[in-house]
């Protein structure tokens, strides 16, 4: 009687690794000690008062800075020893502030997500094309793309940025602040379409927000940060509690649930007018 072989699988990497990871500038570190990793079709959402070490943190792993100790490895490869290359096919970035080409059309400012994958020549393959209209098509830009970025809204110009990072094709994408500077309805449909992508596409997402109802309606998980390292860890429901975030952000806060989604919904407490 023959036996039966057992099926053992092979774990796999996370999506986004942090261990111990430490960066700051001249010398002096910003963030130290930052441990966390996010699955593939994961959204975490950084927190943390002003000054508490985001940017820097998403800095760091996009490359503009390097880390002054610790580790940092996306699908298991180690980000820092990456060329920006091969950085650029795991890794994209929406970035806080935009620094968009005013006079390049929407399609050929998307376009510019292809460049780790483009020849030496500069020509976009059927292939570069296809992604360019896919990435549109997903962020509602499609009958905008020949307009010119200098014409859109600041929320136009937002999915720009996202359309951009999605053009690269990579299995990690981290956002600083996407939300700042739109309206509600703008704020709403980014992040929606943010938590869809990292569903639909298995997209490893890491995002810094201000916005804590935001961040308790959109992300599974949450990392607090104060004073450059992590405070917190966990689930909306375990970050977000009223003694924890006065704590922080050094202010009376309240948190109930939200009547109608049971999420936390912060409030300022002792409000008077």
């Amino acid at each position: 009687m023959g036996t039966q072989k057992e099926h053992t699988s092979t774990p796999q990497p996370a999506g986004l690794e942090l261990q111990g990871l430490a960066a700051g500038y001249a010398g002096r570190r910003i963030i130290d000690g930052i441990t966390l990793s996010v699955a593939p079709g994961q959204v975490l959402a950084l927190i943390g008062p002003n000054g508490a070490g985001k940017s820097t943190l998403i800095k760091t792993l996009s490359g503009i800075l390097h880390p002054m100790a610790g580790q940092a490895r996306a699908l298991g490869q180690d980000l820092p020893s990456l060329s920006p290359a091969r950085r650029a096919a795991l890794l994209a970035v929406v970035p806080q502030a935009r620094r968009l080409p005013e006079n390049f059309t929407v399609w050929h400012t998307v376009l510019m997500g292809r460049t780790p994958y483009l020849g030496w020549l500069g020509e976009p393959t059927p292939r570069d094309r296809l992604r360019v209209e896919w990435s549109l098509q997903r962020t509602g830009l499609a009958e905008l793309a020949q307009n010119r970025v200098g014409e859109l809204s600041g929320g136009e110009q937002q999915r720009v940025l996202l359309a951009r990072a999605l053009a690269q094709q990579t299995p990690v994408l981290l956002l600083d602040e996407p939300t700042a500077h739109l309206d509600l309805r703008h704020q709403s449909d980014l992040l929606h379409l943010v938590r869809t992508l990292a569903n639909e596409e298995h997209l490893a997402v890491l995002m810094a927000l201000h916005d804590l109802n935001l961040v308790a309606l959109y992300a599974d998980q949450v990392a607090l940060l104060v004073g450059g390292r992590l405070a917190a860890l966990g689930a909306p429901l375990e970050v977000l509690t009223a003694e924890r975030l006065t704590e922080a952000y050094q202010v009376p806060l309240r948190v109930i649930s939200h009547p109608d989604y049971g999420t936390p919904l912060v409030l300022p407490d002792g409000y008077r007018k």
